[in-house]
């Protein structure tokens, strides 16, 4: 953060004249654009905003709101100095709508892909209470801290991933090369036994149609991500997920975290519960949570508390259930649901590290496994053939 203060210091702020110097150089493009700027333009729409990237943005425009750094400024300094293409594409566009007197959570709305509807709700609050520079700080510490759970859970599944990886090409290879060459010796395949025969069956499959099986793994990718367009195989599918014994546990936590975090963070940026449960519903990634919480949403608006509502729900512990009590009894929300966030990323912690203690072994057996069946397959019509040569 401190690097970054300098840099701008040092390269930036002696550029920055006044807002007109800025902003008149968009006067200064030429009209016509070459076939590279719109070969950019359009590989930058393929591309996302990076979550450190935002991090530093908001954390770079709450310290210059707090400088008396006009929005329009330093949103165009930003746009000169970014790097990426796509982000730097959606700060020259915020540049343009920002001349045209509309607020930043405005130009923020037009990328629902870049940026979340619970950042948009917290700087729309921001802007209505008049403390942007404020919620700018707070929303940053909210990126970063839900980006670190995500993060600690994708490394906790590389690993196994990628030993699952290097086994499948291992079979793969054997199957296509290995294999083959070893059943050469066989010249009556009927008389083989039927591990033998399965594992032919197997490699022919490898051999001679692999292209239908790329097809296939393709085909349901497709129909996957189909189905997850239609709302009731979504509920379905994340229904099922919670139940996965220890996944199951650890989607409930990162939700609940992932709940607890963004529900607070809005309360503390003076957002209305009504209001903070619409943008937490859209925030959460799960359909089953997303369902509840929209009925909890109905249950507020006819004046039920919120912890009447989730008491003995098992998607919501009796844990959160009575923070959310506390809070409802003291009004202090923002404070005490925080610790409840920082409970279950600690448990997200310990459960991710549990993870790869759990796989391990059972990569090792699955892999093993395989092995066994490929040597009993080849030794078994070896040794039969040892028998009868020597019963003859």
């Amino acid at each position: 953060m401190e690097d970054i203060i300098i840099l701008w210091e040092e390269e930036i702020k002696p550029q920055v004249v006044s807002d007109d110097a800025i902003l008149e150089g968009d006067k200064k493009k030429p009209e016509s654009r070459d076939i590279m700027t719109r070969l950019n333009d359009v590989f930058a729409s393929f591309q996302k905003i990076k979550v450190k990237e935002k991090i530093i943005f908001y954390r770079l425009m709450s310290t210059m709101l707090n400088a008396g750094m006009s929005l329009i400024k330093w949103v165009a300094v930003l746009e000169k100095q970014e790097k990426n293409p796509a982000f730097k594409k959606v700060l020259g566009e915020m540049v343009v709508s920002l001349k045209e007197w509309k607020n930043l959570s405005e130009c923020m709305d037009k990328y629902p892909n870049s940026f979340d509807e619970s950042e948009i709700g917290v700087i729309r609050a921001g802007e209505k209470t008049w403390k942007l520079n404020e919620v700018m700080t707070s929303l940053a510490d909210q990126v970063e801290k839900m980006a670190s759970v995500s993060w600690k859970m994708k490394s906790a599944l590389i690993y196994p991933a990628m030993i699952m990886v290097v086994v499948v090409w291992v079979i793969m290879v054997m199957m296509i090369i290995v294999v083959p060459k070893l059943l050469e010796i066989f010249d009556d395949k009927s008389a083989l036994p039927g591990s033998t025969k399965a594992l032919i069956f197997i490699s022919d499959m490898f051999v001679n149609y692999w292209y239908l099986i790329i097809f296939a793994l393709f085909a349901g990718y497709i129909s996957i991500l189909l189905w997850k367009k239609t709302p009731a195989w979504k509920y379905n599918f994340d229904k099922y997920v919670l139940k996965i014994p220890i996944f199951g546990a650890i989607t409930q936590k990162v939700v609940l975290s992932k709940f607890s975090r963004v529900f607070s963070g809005l309360m503390e940026s003076w957002v209305s519960v009504v209001e903070s449960l619409k943008i937490v519903s859209d925030a959460v990634w799960n359909e089953v949570y997303r369902q509840r919480i929209l009925l909890l949403l109905e249950d507020v608006r006819q004046g039920m508390k919120m912890w009447e509502s989730l008491e003995g729900d098992p998607l919501f512990p009796d844990i959160m259930v009575q923070m959310i009590q506390v809070w409802e009894q003291s009004a202090k929300l923002d404070s005490v649901i925080i610790k409840v966030a920082d409970f279950y990323d600690e448990q997200v912690d310990n459960m991710a590290a549990t993870i790869n203690k759990l796989l391990e072994p059972f990569i090792i057996v699955f892999l093993a496994v395989v092995v066994w069946f490929i040597a009993i397959a080849i030794m078994q019509p070896i040794m039969n053939l040892a028998d009868t040569v020597s019963q003859s």
